[in-house]
């Protein structure tokens, strides 16, 4: 019989211990008399009676299909009794994804109703203001509702309220600190405000919470490495870029459209550490996926590649230069001049 590679993530509220203690006794019962024990969450390992939730951080597991979709119809079946909540579950084999699953509540209680709409508001432009209504009335019918403050905390960092974003984050954070949304929210507020250092921790924890098949996980490793370029950690900057460089992106992942940007970044680097011969290669990767759309773009990779084949003793930084300059780059016009070209 196959198996596959499950990961589990994600927490569901339950509110009142009444509520809390029901819930557990419904899991159990399902698990052993529905399911005869085939799933692949233990409660006594997933029920937490301090918070009154269902939490999983991160758990991983070899499973038959009928285990997953088991986990997944209890899964399901529980979040109808929560208040709040987000939970993931993804199925894997040889590192392919070959199915994601979002488990949410959905009922008719207020502080989940509220939250929804809250959402749906989120990214409508103009509809601010009606987002933040719905979002702040789920906090107040369920003030444990990491998921509104985290969204809240959108609404307010696209308003450029970034004192408010910071606050909603962190209260965010404080309540279920394994959701990376928002670590990323928060190192997004410190980024708009030059605060590289205070950003990074948020950009590591986002990368620790999410996982590989998640855009978001390589979108903090791009967004951190460019922090430590910034700050002078060339090595630190280039293992980031590396990490991303090794990865196969889908062209609807967002990644994907950044990954030129990237492996000229990590040429960069590379050059930094005088790892000349591996920059070449890096600048080469960036210049062939670049789509030469934007002039700027391409005549800063020629410049770059110009220097490191200059470094490396190679004829062609010249030539590099050259287009470069032909596309308006004043600093190769300029190195042309001092090389007496």
């Amino acid at each position: 019989m196959d198996t596959y590679k499950t990961i589990y993530s994600g927490r569901l509220e339950f509110g009142s211990e009444r509520s809390f203690e029901k819930v557990q006794e419904m899991f159990e019962h399902r698990t052993e008399n529905y399911y005869r024990n085939d799933i692949c969450l233990s409660a006594e390992e997933i029920f937490d009676e301090e918070t009154r939730s269902l939490n999983v951080p991160r758990s991983l597991s070899e499973a038959t299909l009928k285990s997953w979709r088991n986990t997944i119809n209890l899964l399901e079946y529980t979040s109808e009794y929560a208040i709040a909540g987000q939970f993931f579950a993804w199925r894997t084999s040889g590192g392919k994804m070959l199915e994601a699953k979002i488990v949410e509540p959905q009922g008719d209680k207020t502080a989940t109703q509220a939250y929804l709409k809250g959402r749906k508001l989120v990214d409508q432009e103009g509809k601010e203001a009606e987002a933040k209504k719905a979002l702040s009335r789920a906090i107040e019918k369920f003030e444990r509702h990491a998921l509104a403050y985290e969204r809240r905390g959108y609404v307010n960092f696209r308003l450029e309220n970034y004192k408010d974003a910071e606050y909603d984050f962190t209260k965010s954070i404080g309540i279920n600190p394994n959701n990376a949304e928002p670590h990323y929210g928060r190192a997004k507020v410190y980024l708009k405000q030059d605060k590289l250092k205070e950003a990074i921790p948020d950009l590591a924890m986002t990368i620790k919470r999410s996982i590989p098949h998640q855009p978001l996980y390589y979108i903090a490793r791009r967004i951190k490495g460019d922090c430590h370029m910034a700050l002078g950690e060339y090595k630190l900057a280039a293992t980031e870029y590396r990490l991303f460089t090794k990865r196969n992106f889908d062209e609807t992942n967002p990644n994907y459209a950044m990954r030129s940007t990237v492996w000229h970044n990590y040429g960069k680097a590379l050059l930094e550490l005088d790892q000349v011969k591996e920059s070449i290669e890096a600048f080469n990767q960036s210049i062939t996926l670049g789509d030469k759309v934007d002039e700027t773009i391409e005549m800063e990779r020629l410049l770059y590649r110009g220097l490191a084949r200059q470094k490396a003793g190679e004829a062609d930084f010249q030539k590099d230069w050259k287009e470069a300059a032909g596309l308006g780059s004043e600093k190769a016009a300029e190195l042309l001049e001092e090389a007496g070209v």
